[in-house]
This record gives structure tokens, sequence and C-alpha cells, in this order.
């Protein structure tokens, strides 16, 4: 228990193996800086060079990378056959404005050889600073750039204009990585992620429709109209087995009639760890957001088979309960301490992506606050206004104008219960659901015929398809080997509720 809150802090749900491990809770300074907006780009200097040179005329990568106005080097870790770092790059913390101060933004490189392709990752929350590869990395045998999203710490201008938070901001930081980077790494480029990360990369595709070759997003929610949520209660309804559902909702209803016991125990733990309750408003409130949450974490990031692992609920004792509650919702989590890293995520959710709202009718008469939206996870001195046009904007995009775009989801997510849907004028694009699956899901979960489909178009994407898997896909398998170091699937999970 005394290790909960360290365990939710550090942990980012990742596709294909990706982790996240946060920086320090310190923000950089916002300095005075020349326009960006209309750039001028100094000559290549490597124009004409064989994109394979490693290194080139002298020039070791590093160096290369570290030549791109605003790059900094951290610290570069070793990793056998390929080359890693972790850089800040100077970012306008407004793009439409962008002589109005900057800030460093926290990026990492895992480079194999400029003359394979480039895979561009973002978890949609911090980055990891240890080498992982997402799926499409493995499948292409590339590089990697990941990016950490704006305003998770430490990529957070100070002081901190939390309107300068949206997804258009954000996709301009990725347009600019993307320009300064290609420079070296020439090749195709595929722009990934998952959950919120699968949702940033469909953003940045909305808004920079020619920077990628090709995009695949992972379990990305696509809540078009935030206060029309009913398909989430019909997901829920319906998800594995009937005995499973009963058997979580028997839990939660316990967790509400024992509430006084529980709460009692729940004090104590945050007595003992020194948590605080300011932005949620109460011990109370915290304690019923995490046994609302309970069904829905379950079906994030457990799978059927884990129903036989949890109590009778008629007949458990208070502290089965109090466990259970803690090991799939996460009882840390709505204090203070849990919260705080999490803040861009909620304040998004009630600004621009939307969040969802489930009803759970077996709980009525027990519950007293019900589901609370984003605004109440954000300390009230940010002020938040909702924009309900952003999420029909990417909708619409995607369904009119989708290219070379992959959405893969789990059968068992219930993120994927308002997923997002390809349309007329959608082109190579492509919606997959991976059976039994959970928020977890990648190409890899598939079925063989479309596993061996959608590794097909990755491929070609990247323009590393072999000539064998252009002339029949079904044949189509990853470029990479299994490599229990890069492709770890540690820290896959989120806080229950986050995407």
């Amino acid at each position: 228990m005394r290790n909960a809150l360290r365990w939710l802090l550090s942990l980012v749900v990742l596709i294909g193996a990706m982790g996240v491990a946060g920086g320090p809770a310190t923000a950089h300074a916002a300095t005075a800086a020349e326009p960006y907006a209309a750039e001028p780009q100094p000559a290549d200097p490597y124009a004409g060079e064989p994109a394979s040179a490693e290194p080139y005329g002298g020039r070791d990568i590093k160096d290369r990378i570290l030549a791109i106005p605003g790059m900094s080097l951290i610290e570069e870790k070793p990793y056998p056959g390929y080359r890693f770092f972790v850089l800040d790059y100077t970012q306008p913390v407004d793009h439409r404005w962008p002589y109005r101060g900057t800030f460093q933004q926290r990026i990492t490189v895992l480079h194999k050889d400029t003359a394979r392709p480039t895979v561009f990752y973002t978890s949609g929350y911090h980055v990891s600073t240890t080498p992982r590869r997402a799926e499409p990395t493995a499948i292409v045998d590339g590089n990697q750039v990941s990016l950490e999203y704006r305003f998770f710490s430490p990529s957070r201008p100070s002081p901190a204009d939390w309107s300068k938070l949206d997804i258009r901001q954000a996709a301009g930081d990725q347009h600019r990585v993307f320009k300064a980077l290609k420079k070296i790494y020439r090749k195709n480029w595929i722009a990934t992620g998952g959950s919120k990360g699968g949702m940033t990369a469909t953003y940045y595709e909305r808004f920079y429709p020619r920077d990628m070759d090709g995009v695949v997003a992972y379990v990305a929610p696509n809540d078009v109209v935030n206060r029309e949520d009913s398909a989430y209660d019909r997901f829920l309804a319906r998800v594995g087995t009937r005995e499973c559902r009963d058997r979580l909702g028997a839990v939660q209803r316990q967790a509400l009639v024992r509430r006084e016991a529980l709460e009692a125990k729940y004090r104590r733990f945050a007595e003992e760890e020194g948590y605080t309750f300011t932005t949620v408003g109460s011990l109370s409130r915290a304690y019923e957001a995490v046994v609302l949450d309970f069904a829905w974490a379950f079906w994030q990031y457990s799978h059927l088979s884990d129903c036989e692992a949890l109590p009778t609920a008629a007949t458990a004792s208070d502290q089965e309960i109090y466990d259970a509650l803690d090991a799939v919702a996460g009882l840390a989590f709505y204090t203070d301490q849990g919260l705080a890293p999490y803040t861009p995520y909620y304040y998004q959710a009630g600004t621009e992506l939307g969040s969802p709202d489930i009803a759970q009718p077996h709980l009525d008469g027990l519950v007293r606050y019900g589901y609370q939206p984003p605004r109440s996870f954000v300390p009230r001195e940010i002020p938040m206004r909702f924009k309900p046009w952003a999420m029909y904007d990417v909708d619409r995009w995607v369904r009119h104008r989708a290219q070379r775009m992959m959405f893969v989801y789990g059968e068992n997510d219930p993120w994927g219960a308002e997923p997002f849907r390809l349309g007329r004028g959608s082109r190579d694009s492509y919606v997959y659901t991976a059976p039994g699956a959970n928020h977890g899901a990648g190409v890899a979960d598939l079925k063989k015929e479309e596993r061996a489909r959608a590794t097909a178009s990755i491929l070609e994407w990247a323009g590393v398809a072999p000539r064998a898997v252009r002339e029949n896909p079904a044949g189509a398998k990853r470029l990479t080997g299994f490599d229990a170091g890069l492709d770890k699937q540690e820290a896959r999970r989120m806080p229950a509720f986050l995407p």
C-alpha cells in the first residue's frame, strides 16, 4: 500500500512496450525569442549526403542532432545496436505568437540508421527516458523519436499559461520537431501513440496532413459529443460475461454499503502517507471516485479470466473489499499528490477532449456525488472553458479526409466504446479490433489475417515492404525479432479512468 502512489505516478499507458518515466517537477522558464512562425531555414549542411552515412564526413549522429538550433543534450544512454539520446528542444509557448516566450520540451531519439524509416511516438503524457520501442518501430525496424506532451513536467512553460495547452499547439510542437529532424532522418515517417497518444497522433495528422507517411493510433477514444455518453453504458452492460459484471458490481455496492468503515481505513492510510484532498474537495469524494472507477478500470486493464481473483463481495471482509479497490482502481490516485502529475490531462478533458460520464444504475441510492467532471480534478486557480467544436472538427476530418491511417482497439476496452470511424472520404485507412483485448491492444493481438494486413500496411507506409509482402500481404511480418529490453511491456497502466 505504501508503494501505491509511487506506482501510480510512474506509470503511463504504453502501446507496443513504450514506458514512461516522468522527470522532475520543475518547470523551464519562458524566455524571449525570435519569431518561429515564419522562421528562415538554414541551408541543409547535409544536402546531397547519402542518408545512410553513419557518421558522415567525420560528424557523429549526436553532433548532427545537436547542430539543430534549439536542441540540447541531457544524456546519452547506451543500447546494443542503437544510440539513445535524451534531449531538450526549445519550443515557442504559442505557435501563433512565437516571440512571446519559449520553453524546453523533452524528447528522446532511439537512433538506428538514417537509412531506416522513423516512427514519431507520443504517449500524450510524459516521455520515457529509458530506451523502448513502440510496436510500429519494431515492425519497420526503424528509428524512433518520442515527444513529451506540453505542460507535463518538466516540459511546462513557467509561468504556465494554461490557455496554450490545446491540441493545435501540441500538433505545432510535433510539426517543429519533425521539420528539424527530417533533415537528418529523410526516409518515411509514421506517427503513433496509444490512448491519449493515439489521439495526439490523430490530431497531428489533422492539422499537418503532409508531414507523416502514415498514422497508427492505438485505443484512441473519440468523444465527439461530450454530453452524450450512452455508448459507454451500453458497452459496460454487455462486456465480458454477466457473471463477471455482476461480481464487479457487487464489490462496488459493498464498498459503498460499508462506506463508513472503509473510509476510516482510507483516512488512516492518507494520514500515514501524508496525502491531502484539496483539489477533489474531500476524502469522501475521492473514495467515491475510486469506487465508481472500479468496473471501468477492471475492463481497461484486466482480462475476463482475472474475474476469478475478485473477492465474493457478500462474504468478503472489509479488508478484502478495500484491497480489491486499491489493486484495480488505485486508492492513492485522487489525492492531491496523485492528481498533480495529470493536471494537464484533466485540463484538456475539460476544455477539448471530453470525458465519459456513466450511469451505473446498480449503485442507485448509494452514490452521493456521481461521476465528477474534469473540473473537479484541476486546481481552482486554473480557468477552464469547454470547446465543443474541437472533437467534432477532428471526427469530421477523419471521416472525410483520412489517408493512410490505422486505428486499433481492444474488444473489452471501455475507451473503445466511442471509437474513430472512417467515412467515404477516407483512403487506405483501417479500423481493427483485437478480440478479448483491453487497453493494451496492439497489432500483434489481432486475428491472424488482420494482423498480416495491418503489418503489410505499416511496412508499405514506411517504405520498407519487401517485394514478397507487396505481392502477397498475407505473409507480412515485423522486420525485427523480439528484444527483451526494448520491447519489455512494463508500465502499460495508467491510474483508473485516464486514457
